[in-house]
């Protein structure tokens, strides 16, 4: 009867701590073997048995033959050895006597079944030779006196925890961590929080409301807080700035900063901003700027630039670089101890029985200085230190740099009713005729009284009544800005949500003023506003009505739930409202996710957010970011940029999760280690034929295509083998471990150049959605070899954006490959439309007997340290520790070889599979807009550019598209929008 391995560990484990003693050996006649093996080995032999009747050794349990332990006498002992382990027997169990138990009472040395709970306070319970020593025990306890014990600090009651002071407390020390937007209490009732970029945000809702938000996109509105986004601003003489920020940008890659729409202050500019002078190579990331118009009280210039939290370190290094501003700015700042109170608990004397008077905590908190300031709310960024600058000046050209991150609320208005969504939540100010003496600090009743500042505040009001009869937003030239000041929208707050809808009697009044605003835009003059002073923006922030205040106006209003007929002086806010331009690309859905920016000073965040949520909008978190990106067929930051280094963070980390959640399972509560997922329920990636499920090695597919573009041809090099002989190379290089990465040629960078896009763009021969209707194209020069030699000569080791539509069913996924369809792939498309496409010949894993072998060594460790040779036996009689497990392979127990997962480095991506790989997908699903699956992604440009020109043109820019978890290759339509 031969042990199982987990028997053999149970019984390793109990025996570890004994001492070695005599082992009785298997007999000759039963063994066949000479009785000269001596009392030296600690565990039994276990050879099995020639037969079933003749057993030797240790076996467990009672058998039936009355065997299971031999009853042989050994032949002879050895007298040192045998004293020696009688020696440590008798010394283990004195130890185990005289050990007491963990509480040191007298009755510990009793057996169990003697103890009794009185003998602890009647020593006459115990027998007469423990009760002197219990006697003097208890002599001395009562000497010491009671044992002074650490008070227990009393938790306080919810009632207490949810008092108004006690709960801003709590959540001012939640955000020294990470930063809280103003809805952040509202996004964490009804949204999945994450923490990314050292803020708090709403990534997806705890309900089902993706088509939902999908449709509000399309046809009504979609609410998203953008606040965590950080804005730059630069002051200065206009000719400065542009000269310094030249630097940062190209003409190549369209409008920059000297834009004259732009520069005007009429439009909103986006651009890819790269280390000064290093373009094309080394970019940064997109960013959005906004100048301030131009005035007659306004000597310098001014402008914002709002970039995303990852980038904001870097940019601010090259801002100051370029502007040579490198001294720092010191101002006043909050400091923490107004903002975070010392508390301390009120100490409350009370009596005992002996009159003593003694001291216990009370639950209710006090300040340490009576006159201490109280807690205030956190406004703007908690986590800043206030010994960090803000501010940076240049000596040189008089350049100031000031860092207004959390300092300027953003929300984002998706769809195209928007309008009528800003124009039922907001009315314009009213002026203020009469000046309170009483707080002569307001900044609208100083406004009031300049009578210009009044003529442009009606010119506004007027543009914002025209825009309620806008039907959509996408009606407007992109990027267009209005400046305006409006009433506190809590004032007019409906009592029951209401979707807000367009006025078509308005529309219709206004029609001729509509239609001049569609073409001409809003005039410059209207595009001021006073959210650019910071003075203003401060006497805004600390004069706010608050929320008590409110509810006693409502409460003295007569009919319960009517509006409040006189806004206080100070419920005016000054605001901007940015024009966000949809879909600017392609010829389908023009203007889709058009919509508009509120720009809002700091604390009037929830003040403007309930009214907007009352009027029927939905709310969206990242998700719903990253599929308005896709919808439009914009590359979403950091994600799509690959070339960038928060979009390399960004595909690390990515990486990382997914191999995590391809590796992790559910834990149990009785075992603390996560077991690995069974190999049936994950998909085996090496037979699939994917490389890099989990990420995309783009710099290697630039190389490859690099090095085949100089060989000459990729059908010549992929000709010289068969599929056989590629096996059996491979496998040849995966036993020895020959594999070796190649030296990287240069950094591959991300095609922007638009003259360059355009032409590719052309070549691709672009279509509709699934490839049904082709698109105009301009006159464009012919695709042929020398005009192929050219562009690859002026854009190597480039990747190009492009946007896929599957011609039939399917629904593209993360990291899928974009491939090469092969001549017979094109035939048979050309036979039956409706083909789904060819399927991938199942690979062969090469490592899954590595992986195997790994997992089986520990078991035949176990075993052969429970049966270990006789002659290892003699070397170690006395040691009570087991024999160590080595392993005798170091190939077969690498710990980085996963099952089902290609180890680094990888092979040859290009030739890998039956199809040539041209690049990945990065964002892929099916599209609701167009109605079928659409996928965005990377290819290598030297790729798409032979692969073309080699294509028939009536299938020119037809490619395959699988999946990692599929061997379906589909059938799709490539488009490049420009």
């Amino acid at each position: 009867m031969k042990m199982s391995a987990a028997k053999v560990k149970m019984r390793g484990k109990k025996m570890r701590n004994q001492p070695s003693s005599v082992q009785y050996v298997e007999s000759s006649t039963q063994n066949g073997g000479g009785g000269d093996e001596g009392p030296s080995s600690i565990h039994p032999s276990t050879k099995r048995p020639t037969n079933t009747n003749q057993r030797g050794g240790w076996v467990r349990g009672h058998q039936k033959d009355g065997g299971g332990y031999s009853r042989e006498m050994p032949k002879y002992i050895t007298a040192g050895a045998f004293a020696r382990a009688r020696a440590a027997e008798v010394n283990t169990m004195l130890k185990a006597v005289t050990k007491t138990t963990g509480s040191c009472h007298v009755f510990g040395a009793l057996p169990k079944h003697m103890r009794r709970r009185a003998m602890s306070h009647n020593t006459k319970r115990l027998p007469c030779r423990l009760r002197e020593v219990a006697n003097r025990m208890r002599e001395k306890s009562l000497q010491a006196g009671p044992k002074k014990k650490k008070e227990q600090a009393k938790s306080k009651s919810r009632k207490a925890r949810r008092r108004h002071g006690n709960l801003l407390m709590e959540f001012n020390r939640r955000q020294r961590k990470n930063v809280w937007l103003e809805t952040h209490i509202w996004h964490a009732k009804r949204f999945h929080m994450v923490k990314k970029w050292g803020y708090c945000l709403g990534n997806r809702p705890t309900y089902k409301c993706y088509r939902s938000c999908h449709r509000a996109m399309s046809s009504h509105c979609l609410l998203q807080d953008l606040s965590y986004y950080c804005c730059i601003e630069l002051q200065g003489e206009e000719n400065k700035l542009l000269a310094s920020l030249s630097e940062l940008t190209s003409k190549e890659t369209g409008p920059t900063f000297a834009a004259a729409l732009c520069l005007s202050g009429r439009r909103q500019g986006s651009v890819v901003v790269y280390r000064a002078g290093q373009y094309p190579a080394q970019p940064l990331g997109p960013v959005t700027f906004l100048w301030r118009p131009r005035s007659q009280d306004l000597t310098n210039r001014q402008l914002w630039i709002w970039a995303h939290p990852t980038i904001k370190q870097d940019l601010l290094l090259e801002l100051q670089k370029v502007c040579q501003c490198c001294d720092a700015v010191v101002h006043p700042v909050v400091t923490p101890a107004e903002v975070f109170p010392s508390l301390q608990l009120e100490p409350k004397p009370e009596k005992n029985s002996d009159g003593k008077k003694i001291t216990k905590t009370k639950r209710k908190l006090k300040f340490k200085d009576a006159n201490g300031p109280p807690a205030k709310k956190v406004l703007g960024d908690g986590t800043r230190s206030p010994n960090i600058p803000v501010t940076w000046k240049s000596s040189s050209k008089g350049i100031v740099i000031n860092d207004l991150t959390m300092e300027i609320v953003r929300y984002r208005l998706i769809g195209p009713q928007s309008c009528s969504v800003l124009a039922e939540t907001m009315e314009a100010a009213t002026v203020c005729n009469e000046i309170n003496e009483s707080k002569p600090s307001l900044w609208w009743p100083e406004q009031c009284r300049s009578k210009n500042k009044m003529n442009l505040h009606q010119q506004q009001t007027h543009v914002f009544n025209i825009l309620k009869g806008i039907f959509s937003t996408g009606e407007l030239p992109s990027g267009t800005v209005l400046g305006l000041t409006v009433d506190d929208p809590r004032l007019t707050l409906p009592t029951k949500k209401v979707k807000a809808l367009p006025c078509v009697k308005h529309a219709q009044e206004v029609d001729e003023e509509r239609r001049e605003l569609i073409l001409q835009g809003v005039p410059e003059l209207c595009c001021q506003s006073n959210l650019w002073e910071q003075s203003v923006r401060n006497n805004v922030t600390d004069n706010k009505t608050s929320e008590q205040e409110l509810n006693r106006m409502r409460n003295e209003v007569l009919v319960p739930g009517s509006r409040l007929s006189l806004t206080p002086p100070q419920g005016r806010v000054p605001i901007l409202l940015v024009q966000q331009p949809g879909k600017q690309v392609g010829n389908e859905m023009s203007s889709w996710g058009a919509g508009w920016d509120l720009l809002l000073p700091k604390g009037w965040g929830m003040a403007f957010w309930v009214p907007l949520v009352y009027r029927g909008v939905r709310i969206g978190g990242l998700n719903m970011g990253v599929k308005h990106s896709q919808n439009k067929g914009a590359p979403h930051f950091p994600h799509d940029y690959p070339d960038c280094p928060s979009g390399v963070r960004f595909q690390e980390e990515q990486e990382a999760e997914l191999l995590a959640k391809f590796k992790r399972s559910a834990k149990t509560r009785a075992e603390k280690e996560p077991k690995m997922r069974p190999p049936a329920k994950r998909t085996n990636y090496i037979k699939h034929g994917c490389l890099a499920p989990f990420g995309c090695p783009w710099q290697q597919l630039s190389e490859e295509w690099e090095l085949i573009s100089r060989e000459g041809g990729e059908e010549g090099r992929r000709d010289c083998q068969s599929t056989a002989e590629a096996d059996a190379v491979m496998e040849e290089m995966t036993s020895c471990g020959e594999i070796a990465e190649t030296k990287p040629l240069s950094r591959f960078i991300v095609l922007r150049n638009r003259k360059s896009l355009r032409l590719l763009s052309g070549w691709c021969r672009p279509t509709t959605s699934k490839g049904q209707k082709s698109c105009r194209v301009g006159e464009l020069p012919p695709l042929d070899s020398s005009a192929m030699t050219g562009f690859l000569t002026a854009h190597r080791m480039s990747l190009v954006w492009v946007r896929l539509s599957l011609l039939c069913k399917g629904k593209p996924e993360l990291h899928a490959m974009v491939c090469v369809p092969t001549a017979e792939d094109l035939k048979l498309l050309k036979k039956k439309r409706g083909s789904c496409g060819p399927q991938e010949p199942l690979h062969r894993d090469y490592f899954k007997s590595r992986v195997r072998r790994r997992k089986k060594e520990p078991k035949k460790a176990a075993e052969s340290s429970w049966c270990s040779d006789n002659t290892q036996g003699k070397e170690s009689v006395f040691s009570s520790e087991p024999n160590s497990i080595t392993t005798v392979d170091p190939k077969s127990s690498s710990s980085d070889i996963i099952l089902g997962l290609w180890p680094d480095p990888l092979p040859s991506i290009t030739s890998h599979c039956s199809r040539v790989t041209l690049g990945w997908v990065t964002q892929g699903d099916f599209s609701l807009s167009a109605g079928c699956g659409e996928a965005l992604g990377f290819i290598s440009v030297t790729a798409l550019l032979k692969t073309l020109f080699n294509q028939p043109m009536e299938h020119r820019g037809v490619f395959l598209l699988r999946n990692p978890t599929s061997l379906h290759y589909r059938f799709a339509k490539i488009n490049i929008e420009v």
